[in-house]
Formats: C-alpha cells, structure tokens, sequence
C-alpha cells in the first residue's frame, strides 16, 4: 500500500486508477471525490471482484482508508493507494466534488 496526497489522485487516475469510498452511503452522499465508487467499508471484505488495478482508497479523514487499502492488497490488489488526509483533506485544497444525482421521485 502506498500514502498519497490529493495532489497525486489525478496521476492514478491517468494510470486507470478506481477510487474507491469506503464511507457510509450518507457521508458519501454529502459530497466525494469526482468518479469515486461508494463501498462502505463493512461490505468492502464482501466485494473480491474488485479487479481493477490500481485503486485509490478514500475515508473521511484518511484513518479507516488505510485499514480498507490493507484488506484489498491482502485479497491480492497489487497497486492499491491510501489518500492522506482524505475527503476533508481533499476539500481542504479546494478540490471539487461531486453528488449523487437525485432522483426525481426522491424529491418529494
């Protein structure tokens, strides 16, 4: 597992890097990374067909992202990346973020 800072997630991505939010669907409705999956991370060891490689790995503040990036290489992810100070830390810089889109019947 690699630490990575927001400024790196654009160099993964060029590579075809997935990211990968392990927070609850309400925080990862609350805003996330531009492209980024929602896996929470209790079903995160239920997920093994994540085959994609590498994966950039997101939790609110970096901490549980690290827990989560450990599981994937240890089902045998060979390029899996932690972003360093995670989503607060990626608002922090300013970085944009995108929003669930809302369905028209959940609106009312």
């Amino acid at each position: 597992m690699q630490d990575i800072f927001p400024n790196e997630v654009g160099q993964w991505q060029q590579r075809g890097a997935r990211i990968i939010d392990v927070r609850e669907p309400e925080e990862f409705a609350g805003g996330h990374l531009p492209g980024a999956v929602n896996i929470p991370l209790a079903d995160l060891t239920l997920i093994l067909e994540l085959n994609a490689s590498p994966l950039v790995v997101v939790y609110a503040s970096g901490g549980r992202s690290a827990r989560a990036a450990a599981l994937l290489e240890e089902a045998g992810h060979l390029e899996v990346a932690n972003l360093l100070g995670g989503t607060f830390g990626w608002l922090q810089e300013g970085r944009p973020v995108e929003f669930p889109e809302v369905d028209a019947d959940d609106r009312h």
